[in-house]
């Protein structure tokens, strides 16, 4: 493996990042545009059209899982990754595409399409992204590298969405006089698939191509041979790494809040704060700017308190900023909506916030690659493909979450079907407000506290690349 005598180079870390654009713009597709265009473009009944969604994250959460561990067996000159990375450009693009041109047919042939294709999407960027983000632990043993390494993926990851949704809002899906109704244009929603599709050859290929040499110049590990039974034994064995279990608590209460938030949009801005359209491109490069901070501020605070210590901070310092907007507001010590304050204001606890919330996102990926080592020492294996698909796993089933408790939430607040900006009762926007911080308030002091259960830091990933070198190991 890597060894941390050997810095990663500022374009390894450039073309590493590169490549989580593509899960970006599926990400971004799939969680805003992928249910308005099948039910009010194609005409597709909303409820089908989440059926649809919800099979096909139930069968990918079961790939994932498969694909690392099988990206941990793989063996080859290129490395164990990068096979893998090559393989899935084309097949991703082009289900992308596939995805976004439904055929003229029944609702029942439709709904089967949108079944199959959206199965082949996430199966097809599973086969990508699981071993992707799998080569961070490979690319350093650096301690604090990691969280550096991992920071610039994560602004990827983002800028590929935001980029997106901001093309299609601000130039593909505008109004006009044959689409009055924007989300209606069906032309746009196909030019949308198409750049999203070239989007993603271009960065899973230039990512590939820009860590290829590095990767390849390490030791090829021993061939495994395993049967299903031992393989299966093998995953048990290492998923039951207690700093994994910690990080994947954490991770059901940060994912199930980023789920909340990320559903609410609308619902915050639109009628609880009164958005205009227009103002959401504000939105979106506030959420921007927001996670290029993150970056920094995760390796700052890392470094000077450790990752858990770090990470600790992060979440309750977002906990305390996202929620404040909704408690000053039910006390009458926020902007008005119809104040000229409310936007610049705004948006700047959203920054804050975002960069909060991302840093300590980053720090915990940083920290997933340190179990690495922590299990290898345990068990003899080096399973990065098998954590990280587990985290996945984990993310995409907290994002669920988070929408199942968004419906709670606004059943709680008996907010009215078909309403109308600027027609909603008062005490319905308060019961609202009021409930999605307190869930903030909830699930991200949770989420802090579990950071403090984490069983290791610095000195015992050290000591134990020590150990490594000492028995003779494979850098």
């Amino acid at each position: 493996m890597a060894t941390p005598d050997r810095p990663v180079p500022a374009g390894t870390k450039f073309a590493y990042g590169l490549g989580s654009i593509a899960y970006g713009i599926k990400d971004n597709g799939f969680s805003t545009f992928l249910l308005v265009y099948y039910n009010q473009v194609i005409g597709m009944p909303a409820s089908q059209v989440g059926l649809a969604i919800m099979v096909a994250l139930f069968l990918d959460a079961f790939i994932d899982p498969l694909v690392g561990q099988l990206s941990d067996q793989t063996r080859t000159r290129w490395g164990r990754r990068h096979p893998w990375l090559y393989a899935s450009a084309l097949p991703i693009a082009g289900f992308w595409l596939l995805l976004w041109h439904p055929p003229e047919a029944s609702t029942g042939i439709q709904f089967a399409y949108l079944v199959a294709t959206a199965i082949l999407v996430r199966s097809a960027i599973s086969c990508y992204e699981v071993p992707s983000v799998a080569i961070a632990p490979e690319l350093s043993r650096d301690y604090h590298e990691r969280t550096s390494i991992l920071g610039i993926r994560y602004i990827f990851g983002w800028a590929g969405g935001l980029a997106m949704l901001t093309l299609a809002y601000v130039v593909l899906l505008r109004p006009s006089a044959e689409y009055p109704v924007g989300l209606l244009n069906r032309d746009g929603f196909e030019t949308y698939a198409w750049i999203g599709a070239v989007a993603m050859v271009v960065a899973i290929l230039v990512s590939a191509l820009g860590t290829h040499r590095r990767i390849a110049a390490n030791p090829i590990l021993p061939r495994e041979h395993m049967s299903i039974g031992r393989m299966m034994r093998a995953m048990w064995e290492s998923l039951r790494n207690r700093g994994f279990a910690v990080l994947m608590a954490i991770g059901v209460c940060a994912y199930t809040l980023q789920g909340i938030a990320f559903s609410l949009t609308t619902y915050l801005y639109g009628y609880i704060w009164g958005f205009p359209q227009s103002y959401f491109l504000a939105f979106s490069l506030s959420l921007m700017a927001g996670v290029l901070i993150a970056y920094a501020l995760a390796r700052l605070l890392s470094r000077r308190y450790g990752k858990p210590g770090g990470a600790m901070r992060a979440v309750a310092a977002h906990a305390a900023i996202a929620s404040s907007p909704y408690l000053l507001r039910a006390v009458d010590l926020f902007p008005a909506n119809d104040s000229p304050l409310l936007l610049p204001v705004l948006m700047s606890f959203v920054i804050a916030g975002n960069a909060c919330s991302v840093a300590g996102m980053i720090i915990g990926a940083s920290m997933m690659a340190d179990v690495v080592e922590d299990s290898e020492s345990r068990t003899g294996r080096r399973s990065e493909g098998l954590f990280f698909a587990g985290s996945f796993f984990m993310q995409k089933c907290s994002s669920g979450l988070g929408i199942f408790a968004t419906g709670m939430i606004l059943a709680f607040a008996q907010f009215p079907v078909g309403a109308v900006p600027g027609q909603v009762a008062g005490a319905t926007l308060d019961r609202l407000a009021l409930t999605f911080a307190g869930a903030i308030v909830l699930l991200g002091f949770a989420a802090a506290w579990l950071y403090t259960r984490f069983p290791f830091g610095k000195a015992e990933h050290e000591a134990r690349l020590a150990a490594f070198a000492a028995d003779g190991r494979p850098d």
